[in-house]
């Protein structure tokens, strides 16, 4: 079982940056996949940006160039750096986990375990 906290949304200006983090806890192993996702009013939640297990980050092309997922394994945290932001990157962000993905599904929200409650980040024009 895996615990995940999200943090850091809130309401910021076209242009703007922003940090959100992802407190993880319970059973991480080296096997732990770990990502975020996004869910705009009336849309499907859509894959943002993830790590493959401990190997290479992998990104929507929407954000490509703009975002970019770390983590800090001493401190069990991911974070998503978000720059450029623009109002259709309004949505409520999750982090994601799961321990038996595999690569062609990364990007599939049904395809992850365990989710965090969402944070909500507004841009406004």
């Amino acid at each position: 079982q895996v615990q995940l906290v999200e943090s850091g949304g809130r309401s910021v200006q076209e242009g703007d940056s922003l940090r959100l983090s992802c407190a993880v806890s319970g059973r991480i192993s080296w096997d732990l996949s770990l990502g975020w996702f996004r869910q705009a009013p009336g849309k499907e939640r859509e894959f943002v940006a993830g790590f493959f297990r401990r190997q290479n980050a992998y990104y929507a092309d929407s954000v490509k160039g703009r975002f970019t997922i770390s983590r800090d394994n001493a401190k069990n945290t991911v974070f998503l750096e978000m720059t450029n932001l623009k109002p259709e990157d309004t949505a409520v962000y999750y982090c994601a986990a799961d321990r038996s993905l595999i690569l062609s599904t990364v990007r599939s929200a049904a395809a992850w375990d365990w989710w965090g409650q969402g944070t909500q980040v507004t841009v406004s024009s």
